[in-house]
C-alpha cells in the first residue's frame, strides 16, 4: 500500500509511521525472528511433480541471488535471509525499501508464504517496470496487498483503510470476495497466488480463489481512470516486467516463492482505429485530432504549436503493424513505439522511438530516440525520392524484442538490434511536431501481435 494521492510525476512523500509503531516494529522483529528457526529451515523446495511441470523457485532458502534494488543492480537496503525467510526489516517506505527480481515474467502463475506482524503492510507486484523516470514500483506494476486489516487501523488510529487498500485486493482497482477469504491469525503464515494468464487474472488466498478480473477491458480502464491510478499514465499496462517485494515500514517474512511461466498468445490481429472514433487512443500534450467524413484519423497542430501524440492506450511489444499516411501540409510526424509519457495526461514529454514520417529529404522511415541518443539509423539517400508527398503512403513496421525493421510503399529501409529497445515496453503514438501548418492523415492500421 502506497501513501500517495495520485501521480503526477512528482511525488509528495509523507511519513505515517508514528513513534509507536516504530517501538511495535522493533518488537515485532526479534519475535518474527526468534520464531523463524522452526517454521521456514524445511521449506523453499520444489517436489519433482513441480519441477516436471515447469515451477521454479524465486527463493533458494540460503541467501537473495536473482533479487536486487528497485532500479538497482545491487542489494543496499533492510532485507536479509533469516533461518530460511526472506525478511523485510521493516526500515523501508512509501519510497524506498522494494527489492525485484533480476528476471522479468509475463504470464504465469506465482505462489508464495508471507507472514506479518501486528499492523504490518506489505505487498507483491508484479510487470513492474524498472526506469529512473519511474521512482517506485506501484505507479507502473500492479499490487497483491498484503496488509493485517485490523491491527493496521489499531496501530495507526484514527486512519481508517479504504476497501480498495485492504487485504488481498488488486490495490486500488479490484475488491475481492470477503465471503471467500480465510486468514489465518497475525503471526501464522498465509498462502497466496496470483494468475496473470495474457490478461486473465487472479488472486488466491490459502487456496480459494478470492478475486479475478480481465485486464486491459473497457472496465479495466475505466477503473484505472475514475480512481487512485488516473494520474498514473503507465500504470497496469505492461504485459512483461520484474516481480518486486514491498517493505512499507512493517516487518514481513517470505518463504516458498516460486512461478510457473504460461505460454503467450501471439498472432492476435488488432485494428487499432475504428474509422470512427478514437476508442483505443489517450491524447497527450496539444495536438487536435478529429476524424473525417472519409475515414481518416487527422492529426494536425495545436493552439500552442507544442508537440502532441496520441497513444494507444495498450502496450504493445512485439508487433507487425501496417499503417497508411499522407502529409497534408508540412508533415512532420512520426510513429513512435515502446514509449511511455512522463506525468500526466497534459504532459508532451514521451520518452521511446520513433519511426520518422517527415517531409522528402527527413529520413521517413528511420529510427530516432526522443529524448536520448538521437538517431539510431537514417534512410540513404538514394530511398528520399520512395515518400509520395501529398498523396498516401504505406509504412510497415515491425517490433521483435530489440530488432527493429521498416518498409515506406514496399521497399526496405531500416534493420537494426538495438538492446534498449528490447528492455523497454510502451505505446504506440502518433506524434505532431513543433512548428505551424503540419497536418497529416491516418488510415488503415492493421497490427499482429508476434
Amino acid at each position: 500500500m502506497d501513501n500517495y494521492d495520485k501521480y503526477t510525476g512528482l511525488y509528495n512523500y509523507f511519513n505515517t509511521i508514528n513513534t509507536m509503531k516504530k517501538i511495535l516494529s522493533v518488537i515485532a522483529v526479534a519475535a518474527i525472528t526468534a520464531g523463524a528457526a522452526t517454521s521456514c529451515q524445511q521449506h523453499n523446495m520444489l517436489t519433482a511433480a513441480e519441477e516436471a511441470d515447469g515451477w521454479q523457485l524465486l527463493f533458494n532458502g540460503e541467501n537473495l541471488d536473482g533479487w536486487r534494488d528497485y532500479n538497482g543492480d545491487s542489494l543496499t537496503n533492510g532485507w536479509r535471509v533469516v533461518d530460511g525467510c526472506i525478511q523485510a526489516s521493516g526500515e523501508g517506505g512509501d519510497a524506498s525499501g522494494y527489492i525485484v527480481t533480476d528476471k522479468k515474467y509475463a504470464n504465469f502463475e506465482l505462489v508464495w508464504d508471507w507472514k506479518l506482524t501486528h499492523g504490518g503492510n506489505s505487498g507483491m507486484l508484479y510487470h513492474v517496470v524498472e526506469n529512473p523516470k519511474f521512482p517506485v514500483p506501484y505507479v507502473t506494476g500492479p499490487e497483491y496487498q498484503l496488509i493485517d486489516n485490523e491491527g493496521w487501523e489499531e496501530v495507526n488510529t484514527p486512519a481508517k483503510l479504504e476497501e480498495w487498500q485492504k487485504l488481498g485486493v488488486d490495490y486500488a482497482m479490484h475488491l475481492p470476495d470477503y465471503e471467500k477469504m480465510h486468514v489465518n491469525p497475525v503471526g501464522e503464515w498465509n498462502t497466496s497466488k496470483i494468475v496473470f494468464d495474457n490478461g486473465h487474472v487472479e488472486h488466491w488466498l490459502n487456496g480459494e480463489k478470492i478475486l479475478e478480473f480481465e485486464a486491459w477491458t473497457d472496465d479495466w480502464f475505466a477503473k484505472k481512470a475514475s480512481g487512485k491510478w488516473g494520474d498514473a499514465t503507465e500504470y497496469g499496462l505492461a504485459h512483461e516486467g520484474v516481480i518486486c517485494l514491498q517493505d512499507h515500514g512493517d516487518p514481513a517474512s517470505f518463504r516458498n516463492i516460486k512461478i510457473k511461466e504460461l505460454p503467450r498468445k501471439a498472432g492476435k490481429t488488432v485494428d487499432l482505429f475504428n474509422g470512427k472514433d478514437l476508442t483505443g487512443w489517450e491524447l497527450f500534450g496539444s495536438m487536435r485530432v478529429s476524424v473525417d467524413g472519409e475515414g481518416n484519423l487527422v492529426t494536425e497542430n495545436g493552439e500552442d504549436l507544442r508537440y502532441g501524440y496520441l497513444g494507444t492506450r495498450e502496450y504493445y511489444d512485439d508487433f507487425d503493424l501496417t499503417v497508411e499516411f499522407k502529409q497534408v501540409t508540412n508533415g512532420n510526424s512520426g510513429l513512435f513505439f515502446h514509449s511511455f509519457v512522463e506525468g500526466g495526461y497534459k504532459n508532451n514529454i514521451v520518452n521511446g522511438w520513433q519511426c520518422e514520417v517527415a517531409p522528402k529529404g527527413n529520413d521517413t522511415g528511420g529510427i530516432y530516440e526522443s529524448y536520448g541518443r538521437g538517431w539510431l539509423v537514417q534512410i540513404p539517400d538514394e530511398k528520399e525520392t520512395i515518400l509520395k508527398e501529398g498523396e498516401w503512403n504505406t509504412l510497415r513496421l515491425r517490433v521483435e524484442g530489440g530488432k527493429v525493421q521498416t518498409w515506406l510503399n514496399g521497399e526496405a529501409m531500416v534493420d537494426i538490434e538495438d538492446e534498449l529497445i528490447g528492455k523497454t515496453p510502451g505505446r504506440i503514438m502518433l506524434q505532431i511536431h513543433d512548428g505551424n501548418n503540419i497536418k497529416v492523415l491516418w488510415k488503415n492500421f492493421k497490427l499482429t501481435t508476434l
